[in-house]
């Protein structure tokens, strides 16, 4: 990995969190009463189902198959 690579990274990491945090503010600060058909609500809602899906796919490890570990639970073969 190189450094901008890694730098890149930890920013987009750091400007997600960052729009989750005034995302949850937004909604937290959000006029009541809510009614199921509140567009704007239910687009804030959207938004953050898919900041939070974001982060959780920046955080996992991904499996890429190999001649040697055809699938994620086949281990490595040694020879």
């Amino acid at each position: 990995m190189s450094d901008s690579y890694s730098e890149d990274l930890r920013q987009a990491l750091a400007r997600l969190k960052e729009a989750r945090a005034a995302l949850s503010n937004e909604i937290r600060n959000y006029p009541t009463p809510i009614s199921g058909c509140d567009a704007q609500f239910n687009h804030l809602l959207s938004d953050r189902k898919r900041i939070n899906a974001a982060l959780v796919a920046l955080d996992q490890p991904v499996f890429i198959p190999t001649p040697r570990s055809p699938t994620p639970n086949a281990g490595v073969e040694s020879r």
